[in-house]
């Protein structure tokens, strides 16, 4: 199989990333996550590593001119996406273990869509989130699960590994129930649910995903 010729570097990298994977891949996911929180009118959001902001923004189309959305990211490139596209949402530059929050700001929903699995220190992370949570707020989460579930990333390892040796991919090393719940436990959560899901994800120009992959 011939790949296209993307001309793709860290620059433009955001660009892409919204243009071709957020739509098919990422703002399902991101339904079935605020499903979870259950908004309200009036309820503030936080949208931890939020990227391009797919989560902030479909949060802010769930709860109108009377709610407030906040995004934090550690990327500036992405943050730049995301306020290109939705300027009237509140878009900080942040580290998930140290969030950019003002004295007693707190938050009726936390989000974070993808982003737990890279953060170093988890532990500071998941406890900066149930800082940022008024009492009785929710949290929801997600993680892909373990590459060897998903037979298509599995295989692009294997031709990789071929040319540049083993890989280690951090989207997929954080997946499994059992540290996840004693991650949230360890941090003061209470009544934590675990749901794994799948579902069917498919690509107009499947060639885009190898080669954003590659």
């Amino acid at each position: 199989m011939t790949l296209p010729s993307y001309a793709m570097n860290r620059a433009n990298f955001p660009e892409m990333y919204e243009r071709m994977l957020v739509e098919p891949l990422f703002r399902p996911w991101a339904k079935v996550l605020l499903q979870r929180v259950d908004l309200s009118a009036g309820d503030r959001v936080l949208d931890i590593a939020c990227g391009t902001g797919i989560v902030a923004r479909l949060a802010m189309e769930r709860l109108g001119a009377g709610g407030r959305v906040v995004g934090v990211d550690l990327s500036p490139p992405m943050l730049a996406v995301a306020r290109g596209i939705a300027p009237a949402i509140e878009w900080r530059e942040g580290n998930a273990c140290a969030l950019p929050l003002g004295a007693g700001e707190v938050f009726d929903a936390v989000l974070c869509h993808q982003g737990l699995q890279f953060f170093p220190d988890k532990s500071s992370a998941v406890r900066e989130m149930k800082r940022a949570l008024a009492p009785g707020g929710r949290l929801a989460l997600a993680t892909w699960r373990p590459v060897e579930e998903i037979p298509l990333v599995q295989a692009l390892h294997v031709v990789a590994e071929r040319h540049v040796g083993a890989v280690q991919d951090h989207r997929h090393s954080f997946g499994e129930a059992a540290p996840i719940e004693a991650l949230l436990v360890g941090a003061g959560f209470h009544q934590v649910k675990i749901e794994t899901m799948s579902r069917v994800v498919r690509f107009a120009d499947p060639a885009v995903f190898l080669r954003m992959n590659a």
